[in-house]
């Protein structure tokens, strides 16, 4: 592909072109510079610190292999942040089956896509909030994570996680359901 059929120009260019070639240095700096967010991305979906440093590890290996698939219709970030959050979901994933777990918790009715009104009253410092998601089960803390901190869409969970956009709607509904429960716990 050439340069005038991409539609994304990096700001980091230089050193993705290098990877490319193969250049060990150009590798360090992208690792350096994106070293800290991926990480933070792996540690909200695996919520353990050294499965999260292995992950990192494995995806910037997997990256630099496959670098040349990358064509800039995204940003790199993006792109290496899908890496590493389906590195993420392998490693959740070969421990057990996520939303299998959420469908157990019948206690926990599904609410209208509008009923935020309790989500948003609470005046929380966001590392409160990122502290209650990080005690959920992984289903929850994965949906969360990918729609409150990581920012994709419904649709773009669905394909993440290989579910449906209404599945993901209703996913999100019961996670911020147990994350009101979660903090209401912990600020009585």
């Amino acid at each position: 592909m050439g340069d005038s059929e991409a539609a994304y120009r990096n700001i980091h260019q230089n050193l993705i072109d290098g990877c490319k070639a193969g250049d060990q240095k150009a590798q360090f700096q992208i690792y350096k510079l994106y070293y800290k967010a991926m990480y933070n991305t792996s540690l909200r979906i695996v919520g353990d610190t050294m499965e999260a440093e292995d992950i990192m590890q494995e995806a910037f290996l997997s990256a630099f292999e496959k670098i040349n698939t990358y064509s800039g219709t995204v940003s790199f970030g993006a792109w290496l942040k899908r890496i590493v959050i389906n590195r993420s979901l392998d490693a959740v994933n070969r421990q057990k089956a996520i939303f299998e777990d959420i469908e157990k918790h019948h206690e926990l009715k599904s609410v209208p896509e509008d009923n935020n009104g309790d989500f948003e009253d609470f005046d929380l410092k966001i590392e409160a909030v990122k502290s209650a998601i990080n005690r959920l089960p992984d289903g929850y803390r994965i949906i969360l994570s990918l729609y409150l901190l990581e920012g994709y869409d419904h649709d773009e969970i669905s394909e993440i996680l290989s579910i449906t956009s209404s599945t993901s709607r209703s996913q999100l509904s019961r996670a911020k359901q147990k994350l009101v429960s979660e903090l209401e716990y912990y600020r009585n």
